[in-house]
């Protein structure tokens, strides 16, 4: 198979009551354990980068890599750019073989916001690119973009209607109390306004801020229309965590085919566990 577009699989996630999980990835080895978890439990897969990891590993290294897997894999891959503000980067990623962007104005005033997402949709439509845009501020820390709590602000159902009339975008992250990061309690989730949106929108929602998020809670916000939950926080910590405990245990095994693979497998028991969450397992 090749990269596909995540529209049809998000599209079809949110009419059936199910999502699909999205992890960022930072390493091949992080990107080859999400894969291989996606083919054991016949999972659809949105692989995702952020502008940090878009710098540091190269636009072409990363479609490569990810065009690898989908031509190996029998289940469909979408590769998704995470929190994007940089419009000369997102026509570079659709450009190389991205198959999903998000270009996030959040922290304009909505006339800006439409502005710049129109803009983004105009050019992906034609390619069969998926576009993503956010309503409201979702807090806490994701790359360089830090939104304090007292900044972070809740999507109005009213403007996501509004919203996505005007800009044609295709998946919709509107901020409805959950933060990037690891939360330092239990996170305060807007049930109420999640349906709200759901009623006025008919797009697939996207949850961002997925690491930690209870069981229940996760499950409750997919039933609403959360047809995509964002995986970063979680996984990447898994993966470091499992370096420096293999680490501490061998300290002289210094073999990098060792201890990245004792840090796959953790992260592919991480990626099975999220995509069981979601209900996405066995529907490829």
């Amino acid at each position: 198979m090749t990269l596909v577009s995540s529209t049809p699989l998000l599209t079809e996630a949110r009419k059936q009551g199910y999502g699909i999980v999205a992890f960022n990835v930072h390493t091949l080895e992080m990107l080859q354990a999400v894969v291989e978890a996606a083919e054991e439990s016949r999972s659809p897969l949105i692989l995702q980068t952020t502008v940090g990891t878009v710098k540091h590993l190269g636009i072409d290294y990363i479609v490569g890599a990810a065009q690898a897997a989908a031509k190996q894999a029998s289940v469909p891959i979408a590769l998704h750019l995470d929190h994007c503000q940089d419009f000369e980067l997102i026509l570079k990623c659709i450009r190389s073989g991205y198959t999903s962007v998000m270009i996030d104005q959040s922290m304009h005033p909505f006339e800006r916001n439409v502005e710049m997402t129109k803009k983004v949709v105009e050019v992906a439509r034609a390619l069969g690119v998926n576009v993503e845009a956010e309503l409201g501020k979702v807090g806490g820390v994701e790359d360089d973009i830090q939104v304090s709590e007292d900044m972070a602000t809740l999507a109005d159902p009213e403007e996501c209607r509004r919203f996505v009339e005007l800009t044609g975008v295709t998946t919709l992250a509107p901020a409805i109390g959950t933060a990037h990061g690891i939360y330092k309690g239990e996170p305060n989730i807007d049930f109420k306004r999640i349906g709200e949106i759901a009623e006025r929108v008919s797009v697939p929602l996207v949850l961002h801020g997925g690491s930690g998020i209870p069981e229940a809670q996760v499950k409750r916000c997919v039933s609403l229309g959360m047809a995509k939950m964002n995986v970063a926080t979680e996984l990447k910590n898994a993966f470091t965590l499992s370096l420096q405990k293999f680490f501490s245990e061998h300290p002289d095994d210094l073999d990098p085919r060792s201890y990245m693979s004792v840090a796959k497998k953790t992260v592919k028991q991480m990626a099975l566990e999220k995509m069981k969450l979601c209900g996405c397992t066995n529907r490829a």
